[in-house]
């Protein structure tokens, strides 16, 4: 009797291993999983911070060009040359959007490895950019390029510019090398044009606010990225 009450307790136990074993093996397994996808969220995060400071800059120097234009405008076509002019207007760019990369975090909430992420504030952050972020960022971007539209159109249809187009130059989609214009003194100096360039200078304000608070997001989201994969 007391040979079987051995035996049986020594196969309970064997079971017993195999399972804590086999669970341990899946947990590393899981964590292994886990781990190589915030590395590759860490990469995607990084280049879109990138691009979301050449975005910044692009906006920047635009809005700089706005202002020199309509100082112009304000010291009657004194500062600029009719060629300085028109080389301003066409190299301000409002209609450029950030697009980021959600194909890691939208794979990691489809396989279940976003739940294995031990650091609710990074769970959050992630959420965060990838949910209201992203949804606020597509509303402005289309708001933005619709006006785009019309910012394109009135100027070059006033002013008859003509250009050429170095797609390999640029942060983005290339860059315009003025050829030829006409310029239209009265459309210089009139209201609608005057407005027009203040009204892109507020979407431009507008949109790099709210960059700047996904920025600050990512930033973060960087630091509890480096905090997850170091437990």
């Amino acid at each position: 009797m007391k040979k079987y009450i051995f035996e049986g307790i020594v196969i309970f136990s064997s079971v017993l291993l195999s399972l804590y074993l086999g669970n341990l093996n899946n947990l590393a397994s899981e964590r292994a999983k886990k781990n190589g996808y915030i590395l590759d969220l860490a990469k995607t995060v990084k280049d879109d911070i990138n691009q979301i400071e050449s975005l910044l800059k692009t906006l920047y120097a635009s809005e700089e060009m706005i202002s020199g234009i309509q100082n112009d405008i304000d010291r009657k076509h004194s500062l600029l040359n009719d060629e300085e002019s028109i080389e301003k207007l066409i190299g301000i760019e409002v209609g450029f959007s950030f697009f980021p990369k959600d194909g890691v975090f939208n794979q990691m909430i489809s396989t279940g490895t976003f739940e294995l992420i031990s650091n609710n504030e990074l769970k959050n952050n992630l959420l965060e950019m990838f949910n209201h972020q992203r949804a606020r960022n597509f509303a402005t971007s289309l708001e933005i390029d619709n006006f785009n539209i019309e910012f394109r159109k009135n100027p070059y249809t006033k002013f008859r510019i003509r250009f050429d187009y170095n797609l390999l130059s640029g942060e983005f989609y290339g860059s315009r090398q003025l050829t030829k214009f006409k310029f239209n003194t009265d459309y210089y100096f009139s209201n609608e044009f005057y407005g027009l360039l203040s009204q892109a200078k507020l979407y431009s304000n507008m949109y790099r606010r709210q960059l700047n608070d996904i920025l600050k997001t990512y930033k973060q989201t960087q630091l509890l990225i480096k905090q997850e994969l170091s437990n």
